[in-house]
């Protein structure tokens, strides 16, 4: 056991923080997103180009690094799944019921002409198990990514289960010396081209789980890398000599990525043989990207600070509730015509804020805390008067 790592809890933290801009920028961007501006900015899409490939796949992989802590603490595969289904499920029916219906409700009254109110929307049509307007509803939303990690929690722990002990401390091994050296950037970067390359874009993601296997066999990759990366001193040693390299690649692969994006800005679709540059370069800069941050994070972020533990602790809360926040705001803001700036900063506060203090406010409500993926309080009896 290495012990724990206090820069891929930074990671973690910075990696969910990011998720707040980049959900901003979806706002001014010509691609798809549940609120949109009355002014686009088609340029967004270069930036926002230079953390798409990466930022869920890292999420999976910190959460699956996060879950091994979980698993060595007891190593029982049963205990495993409950103590997660604990975290997850909870918060995740809570959002789908109450955080997540204003979503549907934001993009369906200023994009598909949807009249009636939010109230009535709630009641009436949000839990009709069907389609308004081509938007499944009820939907999880933004929160897919919790019931997916749900979903390869309790694949993991069945493989744990049937598995036995000396079988995984092999396969363990192996694949600790199957990476060790340059092959952590060669053999998942060629497996990222294998799958990137030849179906991107065609297989957009769903977020429906059974129709998204396109991105199922990256983000289950991802989240079973960053359980093995834990316990692995092969694997570390590979990143703490490479990740240099990688973040080289990583960068030539966001320059390809970058040009295709600004030659062809907006709806036109180019032809498949750009499609198929494009995968390569996005799984290069995916792959890259990743090694680098972690090599970054064990060089410069191993270290404990006073605010680590309460900002690991708010990841959860913020991430519930940031995309809802920003959804209700910005449709809130088409009525005014304000220029993108002004509307970004808007967003911004008004997001960090209330993300802020739902966190702050659900911490200490008891009956809450588990409702925004807070471990429960330990009951402290009063002491005698």
């Amino acid at each position: 056991m290495l012990g724990r790592h206090f820069g891929m809890d930074w990671l973690r933290v910075g990696a969910f923080g990011l998720l707040i801009f980049y959900h901003i920028g979806l706002v001014f961007v010509h691609w798809g997103y549940h609120a949109k501006t009355a002014h686009p900015i088609e340029w967004i899409a270069v930036p926002l180009q230079a953390v798409n490939a990466w930022r869920l796949p890292l999420l999976f992989l910190v959460s699956g690094y996060a879950s091994r802590a979980i698993f060595v603490g007891d190593k029982r595969p049963g205990r495993f799944i409950w103590s997660r289904t604990k975290r997850l499920i909870p918060p995740l029916l809570f959002g789908v019921i109450v955080i997540v219906p204003v979503q549907p409700w934001i993009e369906l009254t200023t994009q598909h002409g949807y009249g009636r109110d939010f109230l009535r929307f709630w009641v009436d049509d949000y839990f009709r198990f069907g389609k308004i307007s081509g938007i499944v509803l009820p939907t999880w939303a933004h929160l897919w990514f919790v019931g997916y990690l749900w979903i390869y929690t309790g694949a993991l722990a069945f493989l744990l289960a049937v598995l036995p002990a000396r079988a995984m401390s092999a396969i363990e091994r192996g694949l600790g010396w199957l990476l060790s050296g340059p092959m952590i950037l060669v053999l998942p970067m060629a497996l990222l081209i294998g799958n990137w390359a030849w179906i991107f874009p065609g297989a957009f993601e769903t977020h429906g789980f059974f129709d998204d296997w396109a991105v199922n066999r990256v983000y289950f990759g991802m989240f079973l890398f960053g359980f093995l990366l834990r316990e692995s001193e092969p694997i570390w040693r590979a990143i703490r000599r490479w990740w240099r390299w990688a973040g080289v690649l990583a960068l030539c692969g966001y320059a390809v990525v970058a040009s295709i994006e600004i030659t062809y800005l907006g709806p036109p679709i180019p032809s498949r043989t750009t499609w198929f540059c494009f995968g390569v370069a996005r799984a290069v800069q995916s792959w890259g990207a990743i090694i680098a941050l972690i090599g970054i994070a064990d060089r410069y972020w191993n270290h404990d600070h006073p605010q680590r533990k309460m900002l690991t602790e708010a990841v959860f809360p913020f991430y519930l509730v940031h995309q809802s926040i920003i959804v209700f705001v910005a449709g809130a803001l088409l009525q005014f015509g304000l220029p993108p700036l002004a509307e970004f900063g808007i967003i911004l506060v008004a997001t960090i804020t209330g993300c802020w203090v739902f966190y702050r406010a659900g911490r200490e409500i008891g009956w809450m805390r588990p409702l925004i993926g807070l471990r429960t309080r330990a009951f402290r009896p009063r002491a005698a008067i």
